[in-house]
């Protein structure tokens, strides 16, 4: 090889070596267990549609994403070590209290926009002012949809218990109620209430944005043990997320095919999703002193805790970007 030829293919090698060294290695990536209270839970799409577009990548995180079967499930999960992070409810806040060896780190999404209050296409009840003792569908006694059925009584001045509150179980479970007419109304998740109404079965009497205003629906948790020993992560993780956030909200096609994917929908319906709920996530994660009071006051009326707790030893916002 001539000694020009040679001194070529060194420069053109040193540079490149800017550009490869800019990039994060396979050894940079850190692994982080992330736990999603459901699995196919529009909620919890943006840490699949990060994971997807490499936006966690490039803050040196490689994901491993687990879905629970709910909220108990997952704080099993977290008290077990078998996860780092965990996309839960507000109201998980209160396993805090319990013992749970977890901490809110950011308020990932506001005002209950993923809950809809179904009825059926008969007019058997035609305006909220018919809820009035009648029998209404909710997961479980004590759950967010619990609270949000006694929230919607204490606002029309019936008392917290003025709507009959059935337990019933999952999504499926309550429209099935519904529609035989076990019950009357009932809560779920607005994916299950659109599909409801798309086959002509039902409509949605009550949406929650403007009824409840001021609540944490979902929580991003960390378990105390990586908050002690390893912070940048939690750091890295969380601009991560609300970068993704950023990119969901500039990138709606791609979002919903991704989200498609993980809801196991259709796009139109993924579509659909998308407008009624991207507007709950928060773009800061900063928890709310009046969201925070109103989560307070739930954890009592939804018996949950025997007293308000100090909201302010259960999250800390130190991991948030640019805090």
């Amino acid at each position: 090889m001539k000694r020009r030829d040679f001194l070529r293919i060194v420069g053109a090698s040193a540079a490149a070596w800017p550009a490869i060294d800019s990039l994060p290695s396979a050894a940079a990536q850190s692994t982080l267990r992330v736990g999603k209270a459901g699995g196919t839970a529009f909620s919890f799409v943006p840490v699949d549609v990060g994971q997807e577009v490499g936006i966690f990548k490039k803050h040196g995180l490689d994901l491993e994403i687990s879905s629970f079967g709910g909220e108990a499930k997952l704080q099993q999960g977290l008290a077990a070590d078998s996860i780092d992070v965990a996309l839960s409810s507000g109201p998980g806040l209160a396993f805090i209290v319990k013992g749970s060896p977890i901490k809110g780190i950011a308020a990932m999404a506001g005002p209950p926009l993923l809950f809809a209050l179904m009825v059926r296409a008969d007019d058997t009840v035609k305006t909220a002012d018919d809820l009035r003792g009648r029998h209404v569908g909710v997961s479980t006694i004590g759950s967010v949809t619990s609270w949000i059925v006694s929230e919607v009584s204490r606002q029309r001045g019936w008392g917290i218990n003025g709507i009959a509150q059935v337990p019933i179980g999952d999504d499926a479970a309550r429209i099935a109620a519904l529609r035989t007419k076990s019950i009357d109304a009932a809560i779920v998740n607005i994916a299950a209430g659109l599909k409801f109404v798309q086959r002509g079965d039902g409509r949605i009497l009550l949406r929650f944005g403007d009824l409840v205003k001021d609540f944490i629906v979902h929580v991003i948790f960390a378990t105390d043990k990586i908050i002690a020993a390893d912070p940048e992560r939690l750091r890295a993780f969380l601009k991560g997320w609300f970068e993704t956030i950023a990119f969901m909200r500039g990138n709606k096609p791609e979002t919903v095919r991704i989200a498609a994917t993980i809801m196991g929908t259709d796009e139109a319906t993924a579509a659909s999703i998308y407008d009624e709920l991207m507007p709950m996530f928060s773009s800061t994660g900063r928890f709310d002193p009046k969201a925070l009071a109103v989560l307070g006051r739930s954890f009592v009326e939804m018996k949950t805790l025997p007293r308000q707790p100090d909201m302010a030893s259960l999250y800390t916002e130190a991991f948030l970007p640019n805090n």
